[in-house]
Formats: C-alpha cells, structure tokens, sequence
C-alpha cells in the first residue's frame, strides 16, 4: 500500500490536481479563449511552414521564377480551406470535424474511413512536427550531432505525453512562449528580407510569367501546368492542422461558434502569410539546399547576415533564437497530435468504432487512453522512419488530404440538399472549389509518392478501418443481446403499496448490489441473489456510479440527463424490491472513474451495514477473443479484488451474451 500512495503522489504531481465534472464551474476553467486556441489548435497549421514549403520549393527545381505562384496559389489555398472549415464549425458546434462531417453527411461507412485517415494523421502529426523540430535544432550544430538525433525526438515524445496528462489549458499556456517567440521573429525576418528585394520586386512578376511563358513554348503549357501542381502537392503538408478547431469547438469557450471562427481566422492568416512569405524568401534570396541544414536555416542565415546586426556571434545568436523558436513551434505543433487524437477516438468510440475505453477521462479530464495511444504510436513511427522529415510529410499529406476531400464534399452534399437557405450558392461554391482544389492534391501526392511511403499510409489506414469494422461487428451484436434483456425491464418504477415499504435493520442481512446503466444485466443480478440465498438478505441496497466520460461531458444538459437516467433507474430497483416487501434504499456516486466512486460508495455502506455482502453481474461471452477482455468494461472484476483484499466479500454473476 505504501508503494501505491507513492504512486498516487507522484501522478498527482506529474497530472495535477483532480477537477470536479460536475461543478459549473470546472467547464469554465478549463475552457480556452481563441488566442489560446490558436497556439494550441494552430501551431500545427503553423508549424507546417517550416516544411511544407521547403518540399514545394524544391520541387521546382531550377525554375524558381514560378515560385511566384506556388506562392499566391498556397495563401489562397489556406484560406479556401479555411473557409470550408468555418463551415462545420457551424454545423457541428459540439466539435468531431472532419470524422463527424463525413458520418452525419455521407454515411458511416465514409466516416470510419475519415475517422480512420484523422487517426493516422494525428499520429503522424506528432511524428512530423517533432522530426521537424529536431531538424532545425540540429541546424544549429556540427553534421557530427546527427546521429543523435532519433534518440531526441523519442525523448521529446515521452516528455509531451506527460505533459499533456494535466490538460489542454495548462499544456497550451505551457507553450504560449515558444509560440510567441516564433511568430515575432518571423514575422520581423520576412517582412525585412521581401523589403530587403524591394529594388527587385517590380520584375518579380514579369520574371515568372517570363519563366512559364518560356517553358511553355519549349515544352508545352501542359507541362508546365503538370511541374506547377506537382510542387503544389508535394507542399501538402502546409494546409496540415487547419481541421484541428473544428475537432475541438467544444472545448472552446462561449460562443462557440464564434470563437471557433476567430479561431480559424487567426490560424489561415497567419500560416497564410507565413508559407506564403518563405515561399517568396527562398526565391527572392536564391535558397539552396546544404547537407546538415533545413532550407529555412539557409534563408533566415542570408536575411540575418544581411541585417548587418552586430557582431558575428550576436548574428549567430539571432539565428539561433530563430531556428529554437521554429524547433520550439514544432513542438507546439506536435501538441495538436495528442489534443486532437484523442478527440477524435473519442468521438469515434461514441458510435462504437474503437473500444469505449477512449470516452474515458482522467481526473484532470483529460482523454487519456488516447493521449497515450498517441504518444506510443508516434514512437514507433519514428522508429520506423528513423525521424525522415521527407518521409513523413509524405505519409502526412496523404491522409490529410482525404479527411478534407470527405469533408468538403459532405458540404458540397448538404448544400445542394438545402438550396432554399440563404447564401446557400456561395456557400456550395466555395465547397465545391475546395473539394476540386484538395482532391485534385490528394490523387497527385497519392500517384507521385505512393511506391515512395504512400502505399504504407494506405495500407495502415486499411488496417485501421477493418480493424474498427471488427470491433463494431462485436459491439453491435453485444448491445442487441442487453438491448433485448433492458426490454424486459423497461418502462416506470413499479406503484409500491406504501403500507408495505419497510424500514431498513442495520442488524439484519444486507445485499450490496452494483447496478450499472443496463437494467436487464443489474436485474439479472437481483434475481439471481434472490435465487441463490432465498429469504436471507432482509435489506438490499443498490449502488450506481455515473461515469462522466468525453461524451457525457459535452455539455451540462448532458450531465443533467447522466443524472437523471441514474435516479430513474435507482427508483426501479428499489420499487421492486419493496413491491416485494424487501427493505431496499440506493445511493448513487458521479466521476470520471468509476472504480473509485463505486469503492467509496461501498466504504461507506459496509461501515453502516456490516453484516454485508456485495453483488454484481459480470458478462460472460461464448466467444472469446484477444480483443474480447479490453472492448468491455471490467469494472466487476476489480471491485471484487480490491475487496477481497480489504476482507470484504463480493460475488460476481455471470451473465452469458452471445
């Protein structure tokens, strides 16, 4: 025991103090005002410039003249989808995205496949913007510090998984400094080194035109169109991170909707102008690539020495604060990884996708099965790739990219379904030429790079949703088996004669039932006591926990229904049994775990009751399986231990489904 209060200490140290659920007041405190959102939900779309635009650059080759383009076509890029998003924001207020878009509008079937490609893509966004970070960072030291690379970012996994244990609030001011640092100075370094060229900004345009004018009559138009879109694909990775606030609205605070909006529009400018304005940078300052170094580490070298600031070792200085900041963001970026993960296996496990462990909250009412799904999933993709920035971005744009084509053209669906509302035209234009623009990305960074990573990216993602098809296949046949054992209880507590009511005897025989939110498998329970021990339990007294989990916690009208059904079905049980001249009374308990709630309960009652004994269903399933034990609650079996090893007694039911 001395060891488990050790433990309890420490993880209250590592996670923060408890917060109460069901306190008005909690919702408050941890909900987040759209500047904090846009560090926390941002820095991913943010981050995404320190890559993304190297990957489109490069991908020109020698006609650079054309970055001009590539330029304009991202910023407008960014906003177009912005503005899609803006769109379900809208629509879906309580948060889900692109997973909760494409079921509602297309079906569930296109939504596992988005839920399933968010997955990935929340892996992999952790994976990335790591390797990233890590990139820049070593920028800064000798090509002999390389090797040690992989072996950071796997540290830096491990210590953002804790991090994020104690919260989105706490993690995302945490971070809000890096994220400052980052903005500033490359907000200052862009502007100064486009100024810098300001002689020279007046033959930009005639140089690009100049440029394609020229290939096109050497090569054709149709090439040059081809060069264009497949640098414009392979910068995918830019647009990353532009779903996360409509995944996460309803952790926003009130209005929603509006602040989820702000939001969204502090995110598309600012990644607009800054994968727009390195973009430029690269071309105006003739960027090349050099062995150990990103291209933004060659850029912003150029744009510094230039300032003129200093001496060489305070120069040296503004560059490193520069690259830590852009390793810093990456960082901040990954945070979108572990905060939208989790969301979206929440979501999913809410219509039985994935096990129903991933609506759980952690006592800081954090997600926390899924945060450390997260964590252990970005390391092993690490491990694969080794941290291959190219690599990853690959795998990264590809998923993206199809949870943004499903998205939009959900839009696109709903839209024309309402064409009586207002402005309904403008909006399924702009859909429609979001979905042209991300699908069209999709099927070329899919073709271009699929012997090169993309095939694994697909393959994962096929193993993800034929995975989810099991487990909802379990799920669905299991519900219908309780559905079919509720039906025999349904229906409002039986009238009970109050002449027959009696008191309870602590002195007497008590039965301890567990009753859970199934009201065929408690009674199941109850029947089976009275079968077992006929006419020796003279008091019964009935023992609920509501567990407040993501889903029950969307809202306090949803807190308020979680209550309400456990009262309800706390009356049946109790009716029931005085209808049949039983002395019975129940309490009920509300929190994140249930296991807890439920063994301060029974404390409390066998303290009051000592000639007790505890009793709880427990399913038993004719078909058991590896996933079988981890897809059900197994709350039974660990109350049975923790008494048994308190000297208490309870026994388990079992209750055969098919």
């Amino acid at each position: 025991m001395a060891n488990m209060t050790a433990w309890s200490k420490w993880w209250r140290h590592l996670a923060g103090k408890p917060l109460d659920p069901l306190a008005p007041e909690t919702r408050h405190a941890i909900a987040v005002v759209p500047v904090l959102a846009w560090v926390g939900l941002g820095a991913d779309g943010l981050s995404s410039s320190c890559y993304g635009p190297e990957e489109a650059f490069l991908a020109l080759g020698t006609h650079t003249p054309l970055a001009l383009f590539l330029a304009l076509a991202t910023a407008s890029t960014v906003f177009i989808i912005a503005v899609g998003y803006n769109q379900v924001i809208e629509l879906f207020p309580t948060g889900g995205g692109g997973y909760r878009v494409a079921t509602a509008l297309l079906g569930p079937r296109p939504g596992l496949v988005s839920g399933a490609a968010l997955l990935v893509d929340y892996v992999l966004t952790v994976a990335t913007s790591l390797a990233s970070g890590v990139d820049a960072f070593f920028s800064l030291l000798p090509v002999e510090a390389q090797a040690f690379k992989l072996a950071t970012e796997l540290v830096i996994v491990i210590m953002m998984t804790g991090l994020n244990f104690r919260g989105m609030k706490e993690s995302i001011l945490v971070l809000m400094p890096i994220f400052l640092a980052f903005v500033v100075l490359h907000l200052g370094l862009i502007v100064y080194g486009v100024a810098a060229h300001g002689d020279h900004l007046g033959a930009v345009v005639p140089n690009a035109i100049g440029e394609a004018s020229g290939m096109s009559q050497a090569m054709g138009p149709i090439v040059v169109a081809a060069l264009l879109m497949r640098a414009f694909s392979l910068g995918g990775g830019t647009y990353t991170g532009l779903e996360a606030v409509s995944n996460n609205v309803n952790m926003l605070a009130e209005p929603r909707v509006s602040n989820g909006k702000w939001t969204m529009f502090y995110m598309a400018t600012s990644l607009a102008f800054t994968a727009g304005g390195i973009i430029l940078l690269y071309m105006l300052w003739n960027a090349a690539p050099v062995e150990g170094k990103t291209l933004n580490a060659v850029v912003f070298d150029r744009i510094i020495d230039h300032l003129g600031f200093g001496s060489a070792w305070s120069r040296h200085a503004l560059l490193a604060a520069l690259l830590a900041s852009e390793a810093g963001l990456l960082l901040v970026g990954a945070q979108t990884g572990f905060l939208d993960g989790p969301a979206v296996l929440s979501n999913m496990a809410a219509d039985y996708w994935v096990p129903r462990h991933f609506r759980d909250l952690s006592a800081r009412l954090v997600r926390q099965n899924g945060v450390i799904v997260m964590g252990l999933a970005s390391l092993l993709i690490l491990l694969w790739t080794h941290g291959q920035v190219a690599v990853l971005v690959v795998l990264y744009s590809i998923n993206v990219f199809l949870t943004f084509s499903l998205s939009l053209l959900g839009l696109c669906i709903y839209w024309w379904r309402h064409r009586g509302e207002p402005r309904w035209i403008a909006r399924f234009a702009l859909s429609l030429l979001g979905l042209s623009v991300t699908a069209t990305v999709l099927v070329i960074t899919l073709v271009e790079k699929f012997t090169a990573g993309g095939w694994l990216t697909v393959l994962v993602t096929g193993l993800v949703v034929a995975l989810c098809v099991f487990i909802k296949r379990h799920y669905t046949t299991t519900r219908a088996e309780l559905a079919r054992a509720d039906a025999l209880f349904a229906g409002s507590p039986p009238l009970v004669d109050a002449s027959r009511v009696r008191p309870l005897d602590r002195s007497l025989p008590t039965a301890i039932v567990l009753v859970g939110k199934h009201r065929g498998v408690s009674m199941h329970a109850l029947l089976w006591v009275e079968r077992l021990f006929p006419g020796h339990f003279k008091n019964m007294i009935f023992l609920a926990v509501g567990e407040v989990d993501a889903q029950s916690y969307e809202g306090q009208e949803t807190l308020h229904r979680l209550q309400q059904t456990i009262g309800e079905s706390l009356r049946y049980y109790v009716a029931n049994c005085q209808r049949h001249g039983l002395a019975a009374d129940s309490r009920a308990a509300f929190g994140t775990n249930p296991v807890l709630e439920f063994m301060t309960l029974v404390d409390a009652v066998t303290a009051e009751y000592p000639n007790s004994v505890c009793f709880a269903s427990k399913l038993i399933f004719q078909h058991v399986n590896f996933l079988t034990a981890w897809l059900h609650n197994q709350t039974p079996g660990e109350l049975q231990e923790r008494l048994h090893l308190q000297g208490k007694q309870m026994v388990l039911l079992p209750m055969n489904v098919a």
